[in-house]
């Protein structure tokens, strides 16, 4: 009657078990149903296991039983492995990107931004169930990258309470939460997640003024010329634009973050100069970008270029060029210099990229510094660059040749200065900037000899856009933003001529398999 009990115990242990599993997987809510059920289970075939010990010893007695306990144990050890490799993938992240452009991992902006969170972030994706596997094969990468980032994933189907209480109308929205902000983006690409998780934690959004009035670069002008990539790019990046007529005001605007004087024409008025100088000295950032004057009768942009000075940046007469055929790498000559060299900076820090500046001026450092500012280089061209001085002689055809009075490269084109504000309570705050208590105060400035760098035309040029957006950041001391952006997936598409393709077309199709055939009857024939 005993064994009979003990018997149905066993049978009882494997139910309980197999009913644990079932409930596990069809109803995951009802945990601790399962778990009693499961230990209920193993308790019960445990009992039966240690009634039946005589038996079981007998039936390991045999050889047959020896190897096949063997074969169980090396079955148990191969699961074991198994079970071990996968313990470990679900806890480190490791995988091998072969795309020539990187399309499927985070760029260094998106990783320096995940590196620097001090605050958990909460990104909920209101997708479809069975949309969930797209956006996690991005998001996941977010999630291995730092440890202060969560992801839920909810159907607004099946959970429309929660899409309401987030204000979500419409599926393949992501929002980002961080101290009690959101943002929400409808794009799983990685500059728009990137950007979406940049403005909430920084919680407001930095204003550039372009400067117009002088001949500058229009911010919004689609022509070749005009800046209206650089400028989406801008906000896209979280800053907020405007245009600034320094003539129509009294000052530059206190809620400027940056000003941007982009390849004037005329020079600045002494009202408009002085204007700039007040704002540099309650800790204004300015970017000037100078083009070169290649009319020899034509004045110098001469309040520019001393405001420049007053802040040890010399900015040359000349016009660089470049004879070592990296130019011709992008399809230009000798008036497009060409830079991979750039002295360390923070603005430069991580650029390894080719940038391209048509028709360019020197832009250095003064010897020694001025008003106790001393600044530095960013970019430099290479040795078989010049700056030619005679501009004479270059508008009117002649060949261009290194003389006695250029300056043999390599040449500087760029330089940044900073210093502290010596009254921190000039700078008038807003309000919005109350909580950034840890930031101080400085002025900034960054010079180019050129601004056809940053334009639709050159922004083509892999390093360009990096390098202006990088000094943009830089001016509004947001340094963590400093990195090499996303890049989008090249074209990767093979272009043929109709003779190139029939000759593909023979090769691939009569030309190889005919070789493979005569290899077969020549094989076929000496064997017979």
């Amino acid at each position: 009657m005993l064994k009979r009990i003990l018997g149905l115990l066993g049978w009882l242990g494997v139910v309980l078990v197999f009913s644990a599993v079932a409930i596990r997987f069809t109803k995951p809510e009802w945990q601790q149903y399962y778990n009693a059920l499961a230990i209920a289970g193993l308790v019960c075939t445990l009992l039966y296991i240690l009634s039946q010990w005589r038996e079981i010893g007998q039936a390991f007695a045999g050889r047959q039983a020896r190897f096949g306990t063997l074969a169980a144990a090396s079955i148990v050890v191969v699961l074991a492995i198994l079970a071990a490799i996968n313990y470990i993938a679900n806890r480190h992240n490791k995988r091998w990107d072969l795309t020539a452009a990187k399309q499927f991992s985070l760029s260094d902006q998106t990783r320096k931004v995940l590196g620097d969170l001090k605050e958990p972030v909460r990104i909920k994706v209101f997708a479809l169930a069975n949309e969930f596997d797209r956006y996690r094969d991005r998001l996941d990468e977010y999630t291995y990258a730092s440890k202060q980032v969560a992801v839920d994933y909810i159907d607004p189907e099946k959970k429309p309470a929660v899409a309401q209480q987030y204000g979500v109308t419409s599926t393949g929205t992501i929002l980002f939460e961080y101290k009690g902000r959101n943002e929400k983006v409808t794009s799983d690409s990685e500059q728009d997640l990137t950007n979406a998780l940049i403005k909430v934690i920084q919680g407001r959004q930095p204003k550039v003024y372009w400067v117009q009035g002088h001949g500058e670069k229009d911010s919004v002008g689609a022509e070749r010329s005009g800046y209206n990539s650089i400028n989406s790019a801008l906000t896209s990046a979280n800053f907020v634009t405007d245009k600034l007529v320094l003539a129509q005001q009294k000052d530059v605007p206190a809620d400027a973050d940056v000003v941007i004087v982009a390849g004037p024409k005329t020079d600045f008025l002494p009202p408009e100069a002085d204007m700039v100088r007040r704002y540099l000295a309650r800790g204004g950032k300015l970017m000037l970008m100078l083009d070169p004057v290649l009319k020899p009768d034509a004045p110098q942009l001469a309040a520019l270029q001393t405001l420049a000075k007053d802040w040890g940046i010399t900015v040359g007469n000349d016009v660089v060029l470049d004879v070592s055929g990296m130019g011709q790498l992008i399809g230009t000559d000798e008036s497009v210099p060409v830079a991979a060299s750039y002295p360390p900076h923070a603005i430069t820090e991580n650029l390894r990229l080719l940038t391209a500046y048509p028709l360019a001026r020197s832009v250095t450092p003064t010897e020694g510094g001025a008003n106790g500012h001393t600044a530095q280089p960013l970019v430099e061209t290479s040795r078989s660059s010049w700056a030619e001085t005679n501009l004479k002689s270059l508008t009117g055809g002649q060949p261009a040749k290194l003389d006695e009075g250029d300056k043999q490269g390599p040449v500087t084109l760029g330089a940044a200065v900073s210093a502290p504000i010596a009254d921190a309570a000039a700078k008038p705050i807003d309000p919005k900037l109350q909580a950034e208590k840890d930031r101080k105060p400085e002025t900034r400035v960054v010079v180019f000899g050129d601004s056809d760098f940053a334009s639709n035309a050159a922004l083509g040029v892999p390093g360009n856009r990096d390098l202006f957006l990088n000094a943009v950041n830089w001016l509004a001391q947001q340094e963590n933003l400093i990195a090499i952006r996303p890049r989008d997936p090249e074209d990767r598409r093979v272009t043929m001529t109709a003779d190139q393709a029939r000759r593909v077309f023979y090769l691939t199709v009569l030309i190889v398999p005919g070789l493979i055939l005569l290899a077969g009857v020549q094989t076929w024939w000496r064997r017979r």
